[in-house]
């Protein structure tokens, strides 16, 4: 064996059910090396990792030839090969190659010049400054250190391994004469070399793009494929409105606005014009912006994207006039904006004009959402100044690209100014997320997705009138999906059109007869718990006083097998109620509703709505955890979401605070309740927190006026607003999510005034009384329901939500649907007073 320079390979007896692989080929060094040396042509070598068998070959003088012609030879004729190959096993490849005849060029950084293993190569070739894994397997690297030390071959070990799967690479060396082999074992290299070929062509050009962040280079084609990302960190490299287009719309129906405007030069600013000229004959565009109209999965919206390439995006007369312009174009149309910005602020070319574009195109803005319309922003990097200040940041759902730089003055002028030190990742979408400025940071590969998610859920809360009949498409989230599959258009259609009513049986025919029917209504109520006749019906039921016709009630289900099978399970549902009222108690009720376990806002979410898009932030100063808000399908329902948030475990319920939000919390609670108001869209709340947190910091930011406001705002809000309290409700804290239109009760949460623990302090000066004074509070569901309260006490199956999670959801969900189709249909002027009313009782 040793004297043979490439070995077949046999893959073992195959299954019966296999065809007999083919004979693959492995070559040993001195076999790559006397290819190379134009003393002999081997068969070209496959992939052989897994073969478990091996046989020498002999030597053949038909396969004698030349590797290819041109191939570059020092003088002696010897071949250089570059040994890309790190760790222990590289003094030992090193030294191989040497035996096998070759020159030995090993590559090595700056940081570990010093490497023991580099005084067994022939010579050296340095890939830059630090080591890293993806340095050893970039392509530009590699081949440029071919180059610089003149290789006929290139041994791919190690990391650098991954390099024998990349076409462009291997096409590349193909087009250089260079021949590429990895090793077949990467654990053991004795095995032999695979030679590495492909199929695809090189390009005509390289056209090589540098990462700003890891310093790397790559094949421009190769970013472009991964939504313009650094293939090895992940970076973001700027996209043109050219990528911006062809990644984010439907193919072929961009329709552009406004091109071709006449520049202005209101200052006569020396030059300007011809740096104009410049711009764009060096970037091919005539401004910093192109708008026009286009559709995202089948959803028509206008649509701009800003050039920072062009003078840095700076927003000068002709740029502010072509936002103004869409935006009023999209009004007219009724047409939902997304803008991409990126911009280095106001032009300083043209003064004070240049500063009137921030108000001209706000009032546009304002224009567009007085008529109910959508606007999406999605800040890219960088955007600062007078754009930050204006139309950026006044989108109704603010997104941003990760690490992108977002920023009013920027961190030169303020260093400068003031001469203060920034924090690490200062005004990064990180910061701006934590700070509470944007809604969410979204990755660019999933941005079109999320942009058609979010246009379809405010397109369908839009009003329409249809007559009987007609058919309209139906914006859904399943049907999103499928148009974001398909390239675009896919959604369902309905034929809107009276639905049947149907007959209650007043005849005494159907389910029951009359008789049926009492029992049936007596039921519904019980087991429900939704009706204010309820109690009178629980006392009918226990005591069998006379119903209003003079009968008892027994006498009237005698001989109606139905009746008396509804009666036994409403008698079911009440002593279950009775017995969880004298077993467990309200302190019961408070420690099942603190039990760590319970199924949190979160999971009712997660659970009962499609396509949930959390927005995040107060716009003001922070996004507090403790509130969870976003946007959602509740079947073909858009609806607002939002949740006080405990977390799902110790670490998740300190990063939220344990549920007790802040004023930036309600904020942001607010903020997304007016944002529903605006676009027609029910409200959901789940209330479940202690109290609202109350140290000296939300005091100074001030808690109570937060509070407040929310109080004030949903007094009003001119939405259907349904609460739902699955946990704990403690104090104003869970007021702040509970003015609504109707208020639903888990069996197993609380409401209180207070927490038990701090009701006894108070009035006791006691707090190891905290079980008598739950129990003089009445905190548990069935005696909130029971003094008015609450609409509805919600069950939570045989077990309470924590050993009973899908079942207690299932029962949340159906209480959220019936609440929302009962108030269906009523005006705003309704909803209000309806609210109103409710409260007005106690």
């Amino acid at each position: 064996m040793t004297d043979k320079t490439y070995y077949t390979y046999g893959n073992g007896k195959p299954a019966a059910s296999e065809p007999a692989p083919e004979p693959e080929v492995a070559y040993r060094l001195e076999g790559i090396a006397n290819e190379a040396s134009g003393a002999r042509q081997a068969p070209n070598g496959v992939a052989a990792a897994d073969l478990s068998e091996y046989t020498g070959v002999s030597h053949d003088e038909a396969h004698v030839g030349a590797l290819s012609e041109g191939t570059d030879f020092d003088d002696d004729g010897v071949t250089h090969a570059l040994v890309m190959t790190q760790g222990r096993t590289a003094r030992a490849l090193l030294l191989a190659v040497s035996d096998a005849g070759m020159r030995a060029y090993a590559p090595y950084t700056k940081d570990h010049d010093h490497a023991a293993h580099l005084r067994c190569a022939y010579g050296r070739v340095c890939l830059g400054e630090t080591y890293s894994d993806a340095l050893f397997a970039n392509s530009h690297a590699v081949l440029s250190a071919a180059a610089e030390v003149g290789a006929s071959v290139i041994l791919l070990d190690g990391v650098s391994r991954e390099l024998a799967g990349v076409d462009s690479f291997l096409a590349r060396a193909q087009k250089r004469q260079i021949e590429v082999f990895c090793t077949v074992d990467p654990e053991s290299p004795a095995l032999g070399w695979m030679r590495c070929a492909t199929d695809v062509p090189a390009p005509a050009e390289d056209r090589w793009v540098t990462c700003k962040h890891c310093g790397l280079v790559f094949d421009e084609r190769s970013v472009a494929e991964r939504y313009h990302t650094c293939p090895s960190c992940g970076g973001y490299f700027r996209m043109d409105s050219n990528a911006r287009i062809a990644f984010t719309l439907d193919a072929g129906t961009f329709e552009e606005w406004d091109a071709g405007l006449p520049e202005t030069d209101p200052l006569a600013f020396p030059g300007y014009l011809d740096k104009i000229d410049m711009q764009r004959r060096k970037t091919g565009l005539d401004e910093a912006v192109r708008t026009g109209v286009g559709e995202i999965a089948g959803i028509r919206t206008a649509f701009g994207v800003m050039e920072s390439t062009f003078f840095m995006g700076s927003m000068g007369a002709i740029v502010g006039e072509r936002i103004a312009r869409m935006f009023d174009r999209a009004t007219e149309a009724g047409l939902p904006v997304v803008l991409f910005t990126a911009s280095g602020g106001a032009r300083m070319q043209e003064g004070l004009v240049s500063l009137m574009q921030m108000a001209k195109v706000s009032c546009a803005v304002d224009r567009h959402g007085a008529a109910g319309l959508f606007y999406a922003s999605v800040i890219c990097d960088p955007t600062t100044g007078g754009v930050t200040a204006s139309f950026a940041t006044q989108g109704d759902v603010v997104l941003i690209e990760p690490h992108a730089l977002l920023g009013f003055a920027g961190q030169r002028v303020i260093r400068d100014t003031i001469r203060q030190e920034l924090p690490a990742g200062f005004q990064t979408a990180e910061f701006a997320l934590q700070h509470g400025l944007i809604d969410a940071i979204v990755a660019r590969e999933d941005l079109r997705q999320t942009l058609a998610h979010l246009l379809a859920l405010h397109e369908a809360s839009r009003p329409t009138t249809l007559a009987a009949g007609e058919s309209e498409a139906i914006l859904s989230y399943a049907g999103v999906n499928r148009a974001l599959e398909a390239g675009k258009r896919g959604y369902d259609h309905v034929v809107y059109a009276p639905l049947p009513v149907a007959d209650d049986a007043e005849d005494g025919e159907g389910d029951g007869g009359p008789i049926g029917a009492i029992a049936r209504k007596i039921v519904d109520a019980v087991t429900s718990n939704g009706s204010a006749e309820k109690r009178a019906q629980r006392v009918m039921l226990r005591n069998e006083l006379d119903s209003e016709d003079g009968a008892s009630l027994s006498a009237q289900v005698e001989g109606d097998d139905q009746a008396r099978a509804r009666l036994k399970i409403a008698a079911a549902q009440m002593a279950k109620e009775d017995a969880a009222e004298e077993v467990n108690g309200a302190w019961t009720s408070v420690q099942m509703a603190r039990n760590t376990h319970r199924p949190t806002s979160k999971y009712y979410i997660d659970r009962i709505f499609d396509g949930f898009i959390e927005l995040h932030g107060d716009r003001m100063f922070a996004d507090d955890g403790a509130i969870v808000g976003g946007v959602a399908w509740l079947g073909n329902q858009p609806v607002t979401v939002i949740g006080e948030e405990k977390g799902a475990d110790l670490q998740e319920r300190i990063k939220r605070n344990f549920g007790c939000p802040q004023p930036e919390g309600y904020r942001k609670s607010l903020r997304l309740m007016r944002q529903a108001e605006k676009f027609n869209r029910p409200i959901v709340c789940f209330v479940d927190t202690q109290g609202a947190y109350c140290g000296a910091d939300s005091e100074e930011r001030g808690q109570g006026n937060a509070i407040a406001d929310n109080l004030l705002a949903m007094a009003g809000l001119r939405v259907p607003v349904v609460s739902v309290l699955c946990g704990e409700g403690g104090s104003g804290g869970a007021l702040a999510l509970a003015v609504s239109n109707k208020v639903g009760m888990q069996e197993h949460a609380v409401y209180s005034v207070l927490s038990p623990e701090g009701f006894a302090s108070i009035l006791w000066k006691d707090r190891s009384r905290a079980d008598e004074a739950a129990a003089v509070m009445r905190m548990n569901a069935h005696d909130v329901y029971e003094m008015g309260i609450v609409d509805e006490v919600i069950p939570e199956g045989d077990k309470p939500a924590h050993e009973n999670p899908e079942e207690a959801c299932a029962a949340v969900r159906d209480f959220i649907v019936r609440s929302l189709g009962e108030l269906a249909g009523r005006s705003g002027d309704e909803l209000v007073k309806l609210r109103h009313e409710r409260f007005a009782r106690f």
